[in-house]
């Protein structure tokens, strides 16, 4: 299918580590509880998967960010549940709460008859991808998402949100190996067909998102993380209609692990607020572009002391790549998902500052 062309590429060349006239900037979860108009739309939506199935409802605050800020990507409103939801687990969301599985993995015969889903069941999510693409009209890139196969397993087994120490997944990570390395393998295979489909709808750059990772020991995370979202990668697209389409991972207290994730076969590595920027970019900037890494509570603070603290990010990872070929980049963002009691007038000193005093960094103004 034919797209507009793009006129803001900054994000992508970011991506692979071409030289850019400022540092890019996106936010995770930028579509969401914080923006006044994003509550409007999920009223009207009734419920939040009510948002997220529904083609227009998620084209339209996915783009809302983007009517207020000056970001250099979107990123398409989805959740990363939706894939244990086609497996048939059962995905539902109350108000205030986290999501909920009816049927989460927790025997022996649960996690044999899980499979790889019907990719149909997922259709609203590719159709929301093309919808997004054709609104944004070439405006900046679109990127997709999923979680990765550990981060998916976390909530596949524990039936829900986020735990305070993971007791059912870990207890079976322990005690069944097998059992979780079938649950990996599946969600491997899923995942990749699941961005892949994503891609193929207009996707531009895909990100896994290893939320948990860091939740794991050393030896647990080289066994049951990094592996999988590797073959994850190995089954990606590397590219569409003849542009490359870049891979983030994104692994939530993963910093002691980037001389691992450096032979991940991706673009881009992304990294949270307890990494320091300047060593990530001496451990893997020669092969990695990097993505982060601003403290999500910064944004609490009055917008001058933001501004402060995201030139204060820029500095640390340093001077930018200039001029011709390929070197170490880096594409602002927070090191986790903004909170939904941001100020939005505080996101909107982050970006116009990172813009700015990124352009300066190279001599340049910021167009």
């Amino acid at each position: 299918m034919a797209f507009p062309p793009l006129a803001n590429d900054t994000f992508l060349r970011a991506c692979l580590r071409q030289a850019t006239p400022y540092t890019p900037v996106w936010l995770m979860r930028q579509a969401g509880r914080y923006l006044p108009e994003y509550k409007a739309t999920r009223a009207r939506a009734g419920s939040f998967m009510g948002l997220a199935t529904n083609v227009d409802y998620a084209t339209e605050v996915t783009l809302q960010p983007l009517d207020r800020f000056a970001l250099d990507a979107a990123i398409l409103f989805s959740d990363i549940l939706t894939v244990p939801d086609a497996m048939g687990l059962g995905l539902s969301f109350a108000e205030g709460e986290g999501p909920k599985l009816a049927r989460p993995l927790r025997d022996e015969a649960a996690v044999a008859a899980l499979a790889v889903p019907d990719l149909d069941k997922l259709r609203y999510v590719f159709d929301a991808v093309t919808s997004i693409r054709r609104a944004l009209n070439g405006r900046v890139p679109l990127i997709g998402f999923s979680g990765s196969p550990w981060t998916l397993a976390c909530y596949m087994v524990e039936g829900g949100g986020s735990s305070d120490d993971w007791r059912r997944v870990k207890s079976m990570l322990y005690a069944r190996p097998d059992l979780m390395h079938r649950i990996l393998a599946i969600n491997a295979e899923a995942v990749a067909a699941y961005l892949n489909a994503q891609i193929d709808a207009g996707a531009q750059a895909v990100m896994v998102f290893d939320s948990w990772g860091g939740a794991l020991s050393h030896r647990a995370f080289l066994e049951f993380s990094l592996p999988y979202t590797a073959q994850v990668l190995a089954k990606l697209k590397r590219s569409q209609d003849g542009t490359t389409i870049p891979r983030i991972v994104f692994t939530k207290g993963g910093g002691l692990w980037l001389p691992q994730m450096e032979k991940l076969d991706c673009e881009v590595l992304g990294v949270d607020w307890t990494v320091s920027l300047a060593q990530a970019r001496a451990q893997v900037g020669g092969s990695k572009a990097l993505q982060g890494n601003l403290d999500p509570a910064v944004l609490f603070a009055p917008p001058a002391q933001v501004a402060a603290e995201a030139r204060r990010v820029l500095d640390e990872f340093g001077a930018p790549h200039t001029g011709s070929g390929t070197g170490p980049t880096h594409i602002f963002n927070l090191g986790h998902g903004i909170n939904q009691h941001t100020p939005p007038e505080h996101v909107q000193a982050l970006v116009e500052a990172v813009h700015a005093h990124s352009a300066q960094m190279r001599g340049a103004s910021a167009a």
